[in-house]
């Protein structure tokens, strides 16, 4: 499909027609003496006529090679362009931060597999997370882990394949063997700041009480929901533990509601897969499309079409002036 850019300014088409009919001719008076055939005249007595003695007049084909040339120019500046079929761009409209507890707590093999063997905490929960963000095509994600202290291990990205290896990279202890879930949410917020869409998701995952934090859960859980933030938890330990090994139901469950979101607790692999899936449904994908055409510039076409025209033109009124001389 042929296209121009600026269609309007093929309006200057028309320019020489109104320079010619209403702008006034340039004229000079001499003094001369009108003499009849004065071509043939000088052409029979071999004489050849100064400037001014002959009154020159334009002949067809100047006036059109001058006319195709002008309108090349005009549809030039006019920028034609051909222009592809049409291509939808997806754009996701949801950013997710995955906030992982990797504390102590998390070596603990209370986990039954699917070949009916104890596994560790840690290994099960990165297993079915790669199969969520495996499903989460199009989808900004970021990962948060922390223990003692949190840490950004991958920043927002849509290279999924990146964030499942800085997944596979994290061992439990490696951020100390405490649980600072209130940090973690507060980085998490933090980590929505470069973030300008609308729908804002934190997973977060733990099996312990919160222990070391600076900023309480609650809080943190407060300020995410001021800035329209909503946190879905998964509690994976045992609620029936003691000390810092506790899953704190309670803090976890408060979290969530305080941010518009819900409460999970997974118990084996198949109900942490089942958890996962349900916050899928739950918050489903929003995807924000944006359609443009790919265009080829075809002024240099234009261009080089009006100066050959101009060129041959040129070439052949010369070689015709000639042979009239001749």
């Amino acid at each position: 499909m042929m296209s121009l850019a600026h269609p309007w300014l093929l309006l200057l088409l028309v320019a020489p027609w109104f320079i010619w009919k209403f702008s006034k001719p340039h004229k000079e008076r001499v003094s001369a003496v009108r003499v009849p055939f004065f071509r043939d005249i000088t052409a029979a007595v071999g004489a050849e006529a100064q400037q001014g003695a002959v009154v020159l007049r334009r002949g067809k084909f100047q006036m059109a090679v001058a006319l195709a040339v002008w309108a090349l120019i005009v549809i030039a500046l006019a920028k034609p362009e051909r222009l592809g079929e049409p291509v939808v761009v997806e754009k996701s409209a949801r950013d997710i931060v995955l906030a992982l507890d990797i504390s102590g707590s998390m070596d603990e093999r209370d986990f039954m597999g699917k070949d009916g063997e104890l596994q560790q905490r840690l290994d099960v929960v990165k297993t079915v997370l790669k199969d969520f963000i495996a499903e989460r095509d199009g989808d900004r994600m970021a990962l948060i882990v922390f223990g003692s202290k949190a840490f950004v291990q991958a920043p927002f990205t849509e290279d999924l394949q990146s964030l499942t290896g800085f997944l596979d990279q994290t061992v439990v202890g490696m951020a100390g063997p405490d649980t600072a879930v209130g940090d973690a949410i507060g980085l998490a917020v933090r980590t929505f700041e470069a973030s300008d869409v609308e729908e804002r998701l934190i997973i977060l995952l733990s099996d312990g009480a919160d222990t070391s934090s600076r900023m309480t859960p609650i809080n943190a859980a407060a300020i995410a929901a001021e800035r329209g933030i909503t946190i879905q938890t998964i509690g994976v330990g045992d609620p029936e533990s003691s000390g810092s090994d506790r899953l704190d139901l309670g803090a976890l469950e408060d979290i969530a509601k305080r941010t518009g979101g819900t409460f999970f607790v997974a118990s084996d692999t198949d109900a942490l897969a089942q958890t996962y899936t349900r916050i899928d449904e739950m918050t489903p994908r929003i995807v924000e499309e944006a359609s443009f055409r790919p265009s080829e510039n075809l002024v240099w076409m234009v261009a080089a079409l009006g100066s050959i025209i101009g060129v041959v033109g040129l070439a052949i009124m010369i070689l015709m002036k000639r042979r009239q001389t001749t």
